[in-house]
């Protein structure tokens, strides 16, 4: 994407540009906060801020977005600082981006193609590599004319364009744009096949009665930390936005009869590029079907309130608001105020001192535990197919074969009510409730 794409050696020296209009909604104006939050985005995609500016207006300027004043503005500002790159904080349009890109002399992009260059440079798998190119292609396809500007459109007689520029232009963008098109489809037939493997490995844990545990929340709110404590991993986890990119599955034990997998998941942020999401719903389907959410929220930020609103929303878009949720508060270590965060479904933690970790994992398996048990079977040689629909259904330990074939596995309820018979010594009979 060489409109988009942040080169480090030659444009790591940036001007932040933010507006806040009245005709604008809240989720799409820059304040301070978001302008702090791009400045760490920079940093991340490793860049270096010089300035900020922030623009009051009552409504976004067509052709500038900022005003032809404050383009004069922070074009000085970016001389005199040596910026060679203008980073917007709002959506900007194609013709916005070329319009600033030509009045201020330097690269102008905007939070959206800044994000991109991030997870193109954080995708590790094929998986991660094939959702970031499809998002930078469709977020690269109106936006081709303005790299064309060298090149004119076909026009009829009495063009001004110079001798020999005539014509190639519109042929040269209409073949750009088809062969975008093309890698288009194919990116989408590549996710459609990693959703249909992914489809294939949910039946296999549902039909094994696996319970599936998804950790979701706002970039930086220290998932990967949280997994990692969890099932004594060793996921890098650092100090910076969006280090997680790849989802990352392990298996959590709760009890001596009672496994989950729980899965990190790409972190979330206030003004996600649409095609990311769009893109990255390969992975993110994953929340609709899993059993339990881990909401991580980071409590030491002072935008806590929001960073949530933010991750809630998203989860609402992906469709998986009816999955039961736990609200993890997380950095209690760094902010412990006399009265924290409770009630039902609210656990606060540290990840990095393990604080809390306990009761965590105590209302994951109050939410998750399903009562399975470890049983011995003695099962007749006649019988030998239930030895395999325990392997299907089971978790088989041990098998041993003497004068019966004798069975060690982890059952659930249902399975244990099929191979009752078999158990060894007998199990007390179930009692109906008004028995009891």
């Amino acid at each position: 994407m060489p409109e988009t794409t942040l080169n480090e050696e030659k444009m790591n020296r940036a001007i932040l540009v933010g507006l806040n209009a009245r005709s604008l909604p809240d989720q799409d104006n820059a304040s301070e906060t978001t302008l702090e939050e791009l400045e760490a985005l920079l940093e991340t995609a490793g860049g270096e801020t010089l300035g900020t500016v922030l623009q009051n207006k009552d409504t976004p300027d067509a052709r500038t977005f900022i005003g032809e004043g404050k383009v004069q503005e922070v074009r000085e500002i970016a001389q005199a600082a040596g910026a060679d790159l203008v980073i917007f904080d709002n959506e900007l349009s194609p013709a916005q981006v070329r319009v600033l890109t030509e009045d201020m002399g330097v690269q102008v992009m905007d939070r959206a193609a800044l994000i991109l260059d991030i997870f193109a440079k954080r995708a590790r798998t094929a998986e991660g590599r094939l959702q970031v190119e499809l998002a930078q292609y469709k977020y690269l396809l109106p936006r081709l004319t303005g790299m064309w500007t060298h090149l004119v459109r076909q026009n009829a007689a009495g063009g001004k364009s110079p001798i020999g520029t005539r014509g190639p232009g519109e042929t040269q963008l209409e073949t750009d744009r088809r062969h975008i098109r093309r890698k288009i489809q194919k990116l989408e037939q590549d996710l459609k096949e990693v959703r249909r493997v992914r489809a294939v490995q949910r039946d296999r844990r549902v039909k094994n009665e696996v319970p599936v545990v998804a950790i979701v929340g706002y970039t930086n709110a220290g998932k990967s930390t949280l997994l990692n404590r969890l099932t004594d991993s060793d996921i890098p986890a650092n100090n910076r936005l969006f280090d997680t990119l790849d989802t990352t599955t392990r298996t959590l034990e709760l009890s001596d009869t009672c496994s989950v997998l729980i899965s990190d998941t790409v972190g979330f942020i206030r003004k996600l590029p649409h095609h990311l999401v769009e893109a990255f719903k390969a992975t993110l389907e994953e929340l609709q079907y899993a059993d339990l959410l881990l909401h991580v929220i980071d409590y030491s930020s002072p935008e806590w309130r929001t960073q949530a609103r933010v991750v809630d929303q998203l989860i609402r878009e992906l469709g998986a608001e009816q999955t039961p949720c736990i609200r993890v508060f997380n950095k209690c270590d760094l902010y412990s105020p006399e009265i924290r965060p409770h009630g039902e479904d609210v656990v606060c933690i540290s990840a990095k001192t393990g604080e809390g970790l306990e009761e965590l994992v105590s209302a994951i398996g109050k939410r998750l535990d399903q009562g399975a048990k470890r049983v011995t079977l003695k099962i007749p040689y006649d019988q030998g197919g239930v030895v395999d629909m325990l392997y299907r259904e089971a978790k088989v330990e041990q098998v041993d074969y003497a004068d019966a074939i004798l069975v060690t596995a982890v059952c659930t309820p249902k399975t244990l009510g099929q191979v009752r018979q078999f158990c060894d010594p007998p199990l007390p009979e179930k009692k109906e409730t008004w028995e009891l």
